[in-house]
């Protein structure tokens, strides 16, 4: 079923959102971009009269903590949303299932975090450190056991389910992908967000328009072997930059100074450039760095080659060669990949090699390119230099999205498709 074709009317939706926004010290929302991004959907259920029961995580708690608590947003999400939005400061209380009961077409009602309970992650919290196997073993096994109560209580308060989530759809969560079991086919379906995603990732992975470059920042090889070695077998060309360029100079035996490295990796790293060549891949790497004498925005810097950069120094971004080069590549290109930053983008003064990544990348997509950016600090980026609107599809999903492009079914898509 898809959300277009589904009359909502006179119909409870329960709804899961990826609501895990950012709030500052007084609790106001930082980044309302999450909430935002769902609003179509939520919107569509409420104008065909149905009424929608929101589901949601906020941050990582360990059970109830006010600071987690999904009270803070609801004034946001009730202006936003243009009705105002009832809350039930408990998912599993009495008084989310008498609230959920008495909505009317229109109306709207917010869960407390899903995650005040272990069971929405099925994983036992609170044994002791030095427990035992069994007793792992034990906790995991009870944990398990009353998720099931847990989802089927969830799954009780509405008539269909919606997943908009994709933020979490790598996770076998209860309301991420076990509730959809509750739902036949005519009554579970992605909402307009999840659409989006699962078809870009689906254009990045099946329908490719040659040249393919895909762009890899982050500070650890380690982190990213699996997308790469999984990239290695589609792209053209392979940028990888940020701080693992580093791991790769000193590989090759370069001399990095104080730059970031995994010294355990480097035969790794030695290993996917060989690959690539065997797959006939073009791996970029940098050949200049912009360096300072510490990790400061307000640090002594100056450019050197990559791998001769000097004792007490470090590579914060990459040079202007290496902007030039990347640059080129970028612009030639018909399908573009990025994710993560050319260097340290947080500070003001080794920006560059960001900014020119994603003007490049904007010129490619004018000239008929597919880009789609996604993955943690590579959304950061391209929304602080105003670029968002010129690529062709910016993702919500950080791990998420890496994971789909690594070639794993996501749980959160599959309960929806079975």
């Amino acid at each position: 079923m898809t959300i277009d074709k589904f009359n909502f009317a006179g119909k409870k939706a329960f709804v899961r959102v990826d609501f895990n926004v950012p709030l500052d010290e007084n609790f106001n929302i930082t980044d309302d971009t999450r909430i935002r991004a769902a609003l179509p959907t939520l919107k569509k259920i409420l104008s065909d009269g149905g009424s929608v029961i929101i589901g949601s995580h906020l941050g990582r708690p360990k059970g109830v903590a006010d600071k987690f608590s999904l009270k803070h947003i609801v004034k946001h999400v009730s202006e936003l949303l243009g009705v105002e939005v009832q809350f039930a400061n408990d998912c599993m209380g009495e008084e989310a299932a008498v609230k959920a009961a008495a909505l009317q077409p229109g109306e709207a009602l917010l869960l407390e975090n899903l995650r005040f309970y272990a069971e929405e992650e099925g994983k036992p919290r609170g044994l002791a450190e030095d427990a035992t196997d069994e007793e792992k073993a034990a906790a995991k096994k009870a944990v398990k056991e009353s998720q099931k109560e847990f989802t089927k209580k969830l799954a009780s308060y509405a008539d269909c389910y919606v997943n908009d989530a994709f933020g979490t759809a790598h996770r076998a969560h209860a309301s991420t992908a076990l509730i959809a079991q509750y739902f036949d086919k005519d009554h579970k379906m992605f909402g307009y967000l999840m659409e989006k995603e699962v078809k870009a990732v689906d254009k990045i992975l099946n329908d490719i328009q040659r040249p393919f470059t895909a762009i890899m920042g982050g500070s650890k090889v380690s982190s990213k072997i699996e997308i790469i070695e999984n990239l290695l077998n589609k792209v053209d060309n392979l940028i990888i930059t940020g701080g693992m360029t580093y791991t790769f100079t000193k590989a090759q035996g370069g001399h990095i100074g104080l730059s970031i490295v995994e010294d355990d990796k480097l035969d790794l790293a030695l290993e996917l450039m060989k690959k690539a060549k065997e797959k006939g891949v073009n791996l970029v790497l940098a050949v200049d760095a912009k360096i300072a004498d510490s990790f400061s925005n307000d640090a002594n810097t100056k450019f050197c080659a990559v791998n001769e950069i000097p004792d007490g120094w470090e590579g914060l971004d990459i040079g202007p060669k290496s902007e030039e080069m990347f640059a080129e590549v970028i612009k030639n290109s018909k399908t573009i990949l990025w994710n993560g930053p050319t260097g340290v983008f947080e500070f003001e003064n080794f920006t560059h090699g960001s900014r020119t990544v994603g003007e490049a990348i904007v010129e490619a997509t004018k000239n008929g390119a597919f880009s789609l950016v996604g993955g943690g600090d590579s959304v950061a980026c391209v929304n602080k230099f105003g670029l968002a609107n010129g690529v062709s599809y910016v993702s919500t999903g950080g791990g998420a999205l890496l994971e789909a492009i690594e070639g794993k079914v996501l749980p959160g898509i599959a309960a929806i498709e079975e």
